[in-house]
């Protein structure tokens, strides 16, 4: 009782005394708000003296917003209304900053003037952890990724708009459920182990798995998870951020079955990315490389080909196939132990997720083809040397003495006489025992009736070689019928036979190089077409199972895969126009030429322009075809050879003729010669206006430009007769 007499004694001072050490900012004011007395750890917190601080009213300590918040307040506890409050609120410093504070206000009744305490505590750390919060916490709901937080037991406790978004679940739906929710029940397994490392303090980076939306769908999902841990270190649970990688995923198993489907192909197929890295090589690919898939796959292709052919050809082709067009070309590349090779080289851009991001190559050996069209060529040249050395000679054989008198000229064909004889007898000795019995039928049928014959067989000569003989003769006979003597013409046809053979070489080449482009237009529709058609049919099937959440979604995918449909089908009709132009039927010869002109130059870049006059309004159908295939292979021709992006074609009626003239001022070459390398192309222009009695002429000279000019006869007997001529 005595001690408490005392404390209750204690002086002003103490209680003074008492006030300076509290460790929180104190402030006594009257009723108007004007501070009387402030404690020094309110001067050490604002950075003012007590003269400053007392000088001021209480509303200048903040600023306005918080000063008239703080007010109003102030004025209920003057009129009574409450008796204290609390407010957070900001305070200038002295250097002009600014810290929060926690102000507690109350009343004191202490007669006859009561006062106000104002008690205030620095949050201004307090705050900016705040600000961290909410900070993190805008981040984690405006975030497109699923961000979560698990407790110990897997139960989930938060769950952002992307989680919703994800996994269709809201989160009244997801809080408080396990996360095995989202987990597809063969991986229950999977999803435990996750959590045992987790509650292990282990972290979980980049794991790739799949998840399950409330819809069923599955999904693939990349995860990274990290614990949360308490001040003291103790692990209270998880927090994971889920990424949608189905498009990725997806794309990655495509190209995986491309890879698969390409493997076995003769062809060499690779696949790079926009940065010209290899994802896919093919078995033969590698094969005629003579390295290792380790050694190209990830590689840049200027590291895995010849760095001056990809600077110089293979980097502008594989950018305008990036750019969205089909690139073919041909090129000459040597390979390790088989040395230089053609190539014909196509490019196919492959859409991904985000655009055209990779390209398909295929490079097909056509060396054999190039070779066998040097071959036909020389073959055309024996062919015409041939023609030109031909022989013969005259005969009169009489019958009834069996004497065989031969024209001069039979020494050219047959040598010396002496070994032939001049009996029939001793002649028909020579000639070859398999076609003996050919020559004797055909005199056999000399009859009054049909008194002429022709027959070809083979006679031995002096040296033992076997020349072929083409014989024509007319029998005379007596008033009985009896054939009395045959006089005639005897041709060596062995150069021609064998010109023949040259011939029918040239045709099974000529064959072959047709089979061969009905392979390249296969390939086209296969490896182009089919394969787009292909990939359409997938993308089809995965918009059917795998549907969008949104109809706009839907809707835009649907618009492309119509486009994609639009544009096959286009390239569909351009190859069926190049195969056979149904415009010459329906458009006649100089519409369907004209339409087909617009087309190629439209689809080349190239601008042609076409003229034509005199033509009559029916041309055979013969003509017309000759000139339509002449003019194709001349504009491919200029579109690849030339360099230049103009041609002028004109079709013209002149004199009983139609002149078809294609010409350029691009590079050109020497004719003499220069047309021998030019491949069946200028072989196959002059046998068609060959048919059609037709005149082909090529002027050209490097860098003077090209003119091709055809003439044919316009009317169609006309060059009918003169072919049966």
């Amino acid at each position: 009782m005595q001690e408490t007499s005392q404390s209750l004694a204690l002086g002003p001072q103490t209680f003074r005394d008492i006030f300076d050490a509290c460790p929180v900012g104190i402030a006594i004011e009257d009723l108007d708000g004007q501070p009387l007395f402030v404690n020094r750890a309110l001067c050490s917190m604002l950075g003012f003296s007590e003269d400053e601080l007392c000088s001021r009213h209480c509303v200048q300590f903040s600023p306005p917003e918080d000063a008239e918040k703080d007010w109003v307040l102030f004025q209920q506890l003057r009129a009574g209304s409450i008796d204290h409050y609390q407010l957070e609120k900001r305070y200038f410093r002295g250097d002009g900053s600014l810290l929060w504070g926690q102000l507690s206000l109350s009343l004191l009744n202490i007669r006859p003037s009561p006062l106000v305490i104002a008690i205030v505590e620095d949050i201004t750390e307090k705050k900016k952890a705040e600000e961290v919060r909410f900070r993190h916490s805008a981040i984690v709901e405006s975030s497109e990724d699923a961000i979560a937080s698990v407790a110990l037991d897997g139960v989930i406790a938060s769950w952002n708009p992307g989680a919703e978004r994800l996994f269709g679940y809201t989160e009244r739906e997801a809080v408080g459920k396990s996360v095995t929710l989202l987990v597809p029940p063969e991986l229950l397994d999977e999803e435990n182990k996750i959590l045992e490392r987790l509650r292990a303090g282990s972290r979980i980076n980049q794991f790739e798995t799949v998840r399950v939306t409330k819809t069923g769908r599955r999904i693939s999902v990349s995860l990274g998870i990290s614990p949360i841990k308490n001040p003291t270190g103790e692990v209270v649970g998880f927090s994971g951020i889920a990424r949608d990688i189905t498009k990725r995923k997806q794309a990655e198993e495509r190209l995986r079955e491309y890879e698969r489907a390409v493997e076995g192909s003769e062809e060499m197929i690779a696949v790079v990315d926009r940065d010209y890295r290899y994802l896919i090589a093919n078995r033969k690919f590698l094969e005629m490389r003579k390295v290792t898939k380790e050694q190209v796959i990830g590689r840049l292709a200027q590291e895995v080909l010849n760095e001056g052919v990809f600077e110089a050809v293979v980097k502008e082709k594989l950018d305008q196939c990036f750019r969205g067009d089909v690139v073919r070309y041909e090129l000459k590349y040597s390979y390790p132990e088989i040395g230089e090779r053609d190539l014909l080289i196509s490019y196919f851009p492959i859409e991904g997720a985000t655009g055209i991001d990779r390209a398909a190559c295929i490079m097909h050996d056509i060396t054999d083809r190039k070779r066998s069209e040097e071959s036909l060529r020389e073959s055309e040249q024996r062919f015409r040397l041939a023609a030109q050395a031909g022989k013969m000679y005259s005969f009169e054989w009489d019958v009834t003495t069996d004497v065989v008198v031969r024209s001069p000229e039979h020494v050219k064909v047959l040598g010396p006489t002496e070994p032939l004889g001049r009996s029939h007898e001793q002649f028909m000795n020579r000639v070859y025992s398999e076609d003996r019995a050919k020559l004797i039928a055909a005199i056999a049928g000399l009859k009054p009736e049909s008194p002429t014959a022709e027959v070809i067989y083979r006679v031995q000569g002096s040296a033992g070689s076997l020349a072929w003989l083409r014989s024509s003769g007319q029998g005379f006979f007596d008033s009985e019928g009896n054939l009395l003597r045959v006089v005639g013409m005897v041709a060596d046809i062995t150069d021609l036979k064998r010109a023949e053979d040259v011939v029918s070489g040239m045709t099974r080449k000529l064959v072959e190089a047709q089979e061969e482009e009905r392979a390249r237009i296969a390939r086209e529709l296969h490896d182009d077409i089919g394969q787009r058609l292909a990939l359409l049919t997938v993308d089809l099937t995965q918009l059917e199972e795998n549907r969008p959440d949104s109809i706009q979604e839907i809707v835009k995918r649907i618009q492309e895969l119509r486009q994609r449909t639009v544009e096959i089908s286009t390239d569909v009709h351009s190859l069926s126009r190049e195969l056979h132009s149904s415009g010459l039927e329906y458009l006649g010869a100089v519409g369907g030429i004209k339409s087909w002109c617009r087309e190629f130059g439209e689809r080349q870049g190239m601008r042609i322009d076409f003229r034509s006059s005199g033509v009559p309004d029916s041309v055979p159908s013969e003509i017309a075809l000759c000139l339509f295939r002449v003019l194709q292979e001349a504009l491919y021709n200029a579109a690849k050879h030339s360099g230049v992006k103009r041609t002028e074609v004109q079709l013209l009626g002149e004199s009983g003729e139609i002149h078809l003239i294609v010409s350029d001022l691009g590079k050109g070459f020497e004719v003499v010669g220069g047309t021998q390398g030019r491949g069946l192309g200028l072989t196959s222009m002059q046998e068609r206006v060959r048919l059609v009695n037709g005149v082909i002429s090529v002027e050209s000279m490097p860098m003077r430009g090209t003119t091709i000019h055809v003439r044919v006869p316009q009317v169609r007997d006309e060059w009918q007769g003169k072919q049966g001529a």
